[in-house]
Parts: C-alpha cells; sequence; structure tokens
C-alpha cells in the first residue's frame, strides 16, 4: 500500500494552509488614502495632528472611511481616486499654508483592505511594479555648485590638520568662493609651504599673490578635477540613493542619471509612499563645527553662521557657529539609534580613521569647549545636538539632544545611508496611480487563468484521476509561489507575470514524467500499488536534474540580470522550488489518498495504457 506516515500528511496540509493564509492578502485589494507625516525632526505627529486632519476635512465636506496614526503619520482612508486627490489638495492648503516651508508631507498613498486577523498573522500583499499597481516617481536637480563647495571646505578642513602636523606656519585657511586661500607672513614661509601644499592637494593651482602686509597662496580647482568632482558627485548621489532605498525595502527601483545633473528615482510598488518621499526627498547634510561661546554669551554673532537649537518647549535658542567645518556626512561609516547613559534616545556613531584622526585632534585641543552638529535640509541649518567636550574621543561618540526614539531610528538611517557629495531638490513628482496598471493586471491574470484551465483540460482528458491530481498540485504550486511573493514583499512586474506562466508550463512536466513512469511499469505488468510507488521514486531522480539546470539559469539571470530580468528571474527561481515540492509530495499525498488504502488495488486511472503485443 502506499501511504504517507501522519508526520508528512500534516507538513502537507500546514503548507496548504499557509500558503492560502499569505495568498489571500492579494484578493482583498487596496483602498486609496492620503497620509500625512513630517518633513522634520522637530514637529511631532500626535492626536492634535490627527484632529485637525479630521476638523479640515469636516470643514471641506469630505467623507472618508477612517483615520488612523500611527508612527509613520496621520492616514486617511478614501472611497475613490477622485477623493483622494481633492483630499490631498485640501490638507496641503491647510497643513502648509506657506509652501516655501513646509512642516508635512501630504502624500497619496494605498491601503491594504485585508482584515485585521491577516494583518497581526503577517500576511501582506505583494508589491505590484509601475507596470502593473503604479508608485512613486521623482526627478531630482543636483546641485553642482553645492558639491564644488562642500568638496572644497573638505579640502580646508583637510589642510589644516595636514599642515599643522608638518610644522607648517601660517596665518589662516579660508575658503573664499572657488578658492582656498592660505596667508603667510612673509614671502619665504609662502614659498617653503608652496612645495608641501601642492603635493597635499594636487588637484588645486596654486598661484602667488600679496593682499597687504600678507603673502597669499591662492588654490583654485583644476578643471579636469572639477569635472571629476561633477562626475563623481552624482555617481556618489545614486549610490546613496540606492542605500535609502534598500532601507525602505523597496524592490527592483529604478535609479539612473538624466542628463548631466538629473537623477531619476522610480520606487514601483511602494506603499509607503510619505515615507520615501522623506528619506529620499531629503537633503540632509551633517556638519561637526566648534561654537563661539564668547559671542554666545555676548549676543554679538556678527560676521558668523547662526542656526536654530532644536527645543520642544518652543524656546528657540540661537547657536553661533565657526565658519570651520571639522567634519562633514561622508566621515560617518555606521549609525545606530540608541540610549546614553541618561537612558535618552541618542544615536551611536563610527567614523573612518580619517574622521576618527580630526576628531581626536579637535576634541583634545578643544577641552571644555562647545561643538555643535549641524543638520541641513532643504538650504536650512538646525543644531540638532549641542555639548561641551568633556574629554578626548575619536571614531566613536553619541549625538544626543531632544530627540524621541522615532527620530533617532530617522537620522541613524539618513547618516547610514551615506552622504550626499551635493544637495537635491525634486523638481518633479509623479504618483502613478493603479488605474494605470489595471489592464496590464486583467491581461497577465487571464492568461496565466487561461494557460491553467488549458493545461488542466489536456491532464484530466489524458490521465484521467492522474491528470485531475497533477492540476490539483499545479493549483497548489500556484498557491505557494504566491504566497511566496507575498511572504517576501516581492514586487511583480509584467515580467514576472509571464515568469508565473512558464513556471505553470514547467512544473506539470514533472507530473508528466511520474505519470509516464506510472504507465511504463503498469505495462510492465507491475501491480498498480508498485506501480504508482516504483513511477514516483523512479521519475525523481530525472525531476531532480532538470529542475537544478533550470535553476542554475535562473540563477544566472539573477545575478547578473537587473530591472524587469531580474524580476522575471526572483519568480522563476522560486516557481522551480514551489514546482518540486508540489509536483512530488502534494501529489504523491492525493494519490496515496485516493488510492493508497485499497489492499489489492485491481487498476487505477491514468488513460490507457498500451502494453507490447497488443492492438489500438
Amino acid at each position: 500500500m502506499n501511504r504517507y506516515p501522519l508526520w508528512k500528511n500534516a507538513l502537507v496540509i500546514v503548507a496548504l494552509l499557509l500558503g492560502l493564509i499569505y495568498t489571500l492578502p492579494n484578493f482583498y485589494g487596496e483602498a486609496p488614502a492620503v497620509q500625512v507625516s513630517t518633513t522634520r525632526t522637530g514637529v511631532t505627529l500626535d492626536a492634535n495632528l490627527m484632529s485637525q486632519v479630521e476638523s479640515t476635512l469636516k470643514d471641506a465636506a469630505i467623507p472618508h472611511t477612517g483615520i488612523t496614526l500611527d508612527n509613520s503619520g496621520v492616514r486617511v482612508r478614501l472611497a475613490d481616486t477622485d477623493t483622494q486627490l481633492k483630499t490631498r489638495d485640501v490638507l496641503e492648503k491647510a497643513l502648509n499654508p506657506d509652501a516655501a516651508d513646509a512642516k508635512y508631507v501630504v502624500a497619496l498613498n494605498l491601503l491594504s483592505k485585508s482584515p485585521s486577523w491577516l494583518s497581526h498573522a503577517g500576511a501582506k500583499p505583494m508589491y505590484l511594479g509601475l507596470d502593473l499597481r503604479g508608485g512613486v516617481h521623482f526627478l531630482l536637480q543636483v546641485d553642482m555648485k553645492g558639491a564644488m563647495t562642500k568638496r572644497l571646505d573638505s579640502m580646508a578642513s583637510d589642510l589644516r590638520i595636514q599642515l599643522r602636523e608638518k610644522n607648517v606656519r601660517h596665518g589662516g585657511i579660508n575658503r573664499e568662493g572657488d578658492t582656498i586661500t592660505l596667508h603667510f607672513r612673509d614671502a619665504e614661509g609662502r614659498d617653503a609651504a608652496r612645495g608641501k601644499v601642492e603635493d597635499t592637494l594636487p588637484d588645486l593651482a596654486w598661484t602667488l599673490s600679496e593682499s597687504g602686509a600678507d603673502f597669499v597662496l591662492t588654490g583654485r580647482m583644476k578643471q579636469i578635477a572639477e569635472k571629476d568632482i561633477r562626475e563623481s558627485a552624482i555617481k556618489q548621489n545614486i549610490l546613496t540613493l540606492q542605500k535609502r532605498v534598500n532601507e525602505l525595502g523597496v524592490a527592483e527601483p529604478i535609479i539612473q542619471q538624466q542628463g548631466a545633473d538629473r537623477i531619476v528615482v522610480q520606487l514601483p510598488g511602494v506603499q509607503d509612499v510619505a515615507k520615501a518621499k522623506d528619506l529620499i526627498g531629503r537633503t540632509a547634510t551633517l556638519e561637526v563645527r566648534l561654537v563661539d561661546q564668547e559671542a554666545m554669551i555676548s549676543g554679538n554673532a556678527e560676521g558668523l553662521e547662526v542656526y536654530p537649537e532644536r527645543a520642544r518647549n518652543g524656546v528657540v535658542t540661537q547657536v553661533p557657529v565657526r565658519k570651520q567645518v571639522i567634519l562633514t556626512g561622508e566621515r560617518f561609516e555606521t549609525a545606530q539609534a540608541s540610549f546614553d547613559d541618561a537612558n535618552r534616545p541618542a544615536v551611536a556613531v563610527k567614523l573612518d580613521s580619517t574622521g576618527g584622526r580630526i576628531m581626536r585632534t579637535v576634541t583634545r585641543e578643544n577641552l571644555k569647549k562647545m561643538m555643535a552638529i549641524l543638520l541641513f535640509e532643504k538650504g536650512r541649518g538646525e543644531a540638532i545636538s549641542v555639548a561641551t567636550i568633556q574629554g578626548e574621543f575619536g571614531d566613536r561618540f553619541q549625538i544626543t539632544g531632544q530627540f524621541s526614539p522615532q527620530e533617532t531610528n530617522t537620522l541613524a538611517i539618513l547618516i547610514r545611508s551615506g552622504a550626499l557629495a551635493a544637495p537635491m531638490d525634486i523638481i518633479e513628482e509623479r504618483v502613478i496611480g493603479p488605474s494605470l496598471g489595471a489592464e496590464n493586471i486583467d491581461k497577465g491574470f487571464h492568461s496565466t487563468l487561461w494557460g491553467f484551465i488549458a493545461i488542466a483540460v489536456f491532464m484530466i482528458g489524458y490521465y484521467m484521476v492522474f491528470g485531475f491530481i497533477s492540476s490539483a498540485a499545479l493549483a497548489a504550486n500556484l498557491l505557494f509561489l504566491i504566497a511566496l511573493l507575498s511572504l517576501l514583499q516581492a514586487t511583480l512586474t509584467l515580467p514576472g507575470i509571464a515568469a508565473i506562466a512558464l513556471t505553470l508550463g514547467m512544473a506539470i512536466d514533472a507530473n508528466v514524467l511520474i505519470n509516464e513512469r506510472v504507465r511504463e511499469e503498469l505495462r510492465n505488468g507491475v501491480s498498480p500499488q508498485a506501480a504508482i510507488s516504483a513511477g514516483y521514486d523512479r521519475a525523481w531522480a530525472t525531476i531532480l536534474d532538470s529542475n537544478i539546470t533550470t535553476l542554475i539559469a535562473g540563477l544566472a539571470l539573477l545575478i547578473f540580470g537587473s530591472g524587469p530580468v531580474r524580476g522575471f528571474a526572483v519568480v522563476h527561481c522560486l516557481g522551480i522550488l514551489t514546482s518540486m515540492f508540489s509536483a512530488v509530495v502534494v501529489s504523491r499525498a492525493l494519490v496515496n489518498l485516493v488510492y493508497g488504502r485499497a489492499r489489492k488495488l485491481e487498476k487505477v486511472s491514468i488513460g490507457t495504457v498500451w502494453k507490447p503485443g497488443t492492438g489500438a
């Protein structure tokens, strides 16, 4: 007799139940929504904001199906896309009266209609690509002048450290426009320093001049170096955006250069559009500077840069800082949200070797003085942390301030994802709605459905009961594949649908091999029970070999492909794995259920078995 042990039957049942649970959210669809989040670290999202949103919608007579508040912001669930667009415009005007100084992000979103019990079980619908569901599209303008300024500031800071280590005396190092100037008291000192300066910064062309009683050495960026900086700025910003997208968990993003100074970012299948806009659209950069304590005490900050310090009590303190930039965000290697010794939220950071050396020198020479960490967003600077240097430290320290745990997580992501080589502004933003992909979804669904029906009709007509069992195993394979894509939160695109259709055709091959093996055993005069057992056992090696070779090709596409090719490869590889389980284990369990209990089985329904020596 052919019977599975209890644990194998239980495994099949549990696998089918889990597959059903994680597939279900894809059938409930999504509701249009508007999400309100903040663009600033000092602005809180609380019940007051939720009440303001609710009252604004009430005054505008806009109906909604629910308002919720969570860590990401206030979400308003709506009935249709027309109401969604109207709601966004109304809330944008009400919450951001000054468009140039917007405090909130009002973005379109889609929320799953799945029941709460599925959400609590971790069952979420799979993401759909731009060609199926839509997503978010950004066009970013890179500020090349800002890239040059940032690079010159970094050069001036490094030069200051290098000359100090080489004991080269000078009267000051400053960045003036697009040049770096060094002042000396005499010509001999300037001439002696020129060789060391040229060795330290070979990308600058140095000229000699005099300014009053000072002897000046002026460095200007060489044209070839300027070109390299512009190209590297684009590349570094693209790399930084890719890291930020990875923090969002977006599959198959499109991040590419457009023209000389623009970057296109497309995020297919993004559910949290507001978070994407917040993280990617933020041009946040960090700078570490010393505070001018004399100006802070006297209140006279003439000639200094002054930035507000964040405060939750409504009191804003103006912090005058020196122009010299000690460190920039590019020196920060890692960052993790943590807590300080007083159990307050903080960000633990680690600098690279150069940054650690600079920080060690600066803190040793400025004990008991104040240091500020500045966060620059969209042209505005803010002192997020102002503290007194209590002792010398190097490449590891904590950023503390008036943070909430959520804000430390956001700041850690911005630091961890790398510094932008140049500031960027969003000059175009499009949210592609689901209606554009509805036709593609409909065609993809029907092509897969009719393909499955055609395969099932052929298998049942040719293999009878075994054909029906093979079709049921094929349905289980499709169930497992959709469940895996949903569980992994993969992005499904049109190539992915093509991979599903191809998987169905390839998966049935295994059952054809098994059924023909059983027929061959029956033709050789083997009893039906023995023929079933031998058919599955002997077909397994062939099924394994054929699927492994196909899997190797799929892995090659996954490793070396990109974009749609990579999406096809993901679904293709997962489909191979699920087909091996469903074609062998699930179908064998169904065969055992139908035929396994009979001790003396006279025949099986597997179509016409042609035996040698018999006529048609």
